[in-house]
């Protein structure tokens, strides 16, 4: 796992790296609206750790 600070903002690949998936994965859960809480910086997608936690522990990650 990376070791990162929680409010560090990062960007798609270190954010799959974090998460243990592909990038891909995550621009399709962007693409179909998953609700991964990403934001575009410029033409970059932007992720902070934090939130990304929030996102699994509420279960949001495993719905369809």
């Amino acid at each position: 796992m990376m070791d990162v600070s929680t409010d560090k903002w990062i960007n798609i690949d270190e954010a799959a790296e974090y998460l243990g998936v592909k990038a891909g994965t995550i621009r399709g859960w962007i693409r179909n609206n998953k609700g991964i809480p990403a934001r575009k910086v410029g033409k970059q997608w932007k992720f902070k750790c934090s939130e990304l936690d929030k996102w699994i522990e509420s279960g949001k990650s495993a719905m369809d």
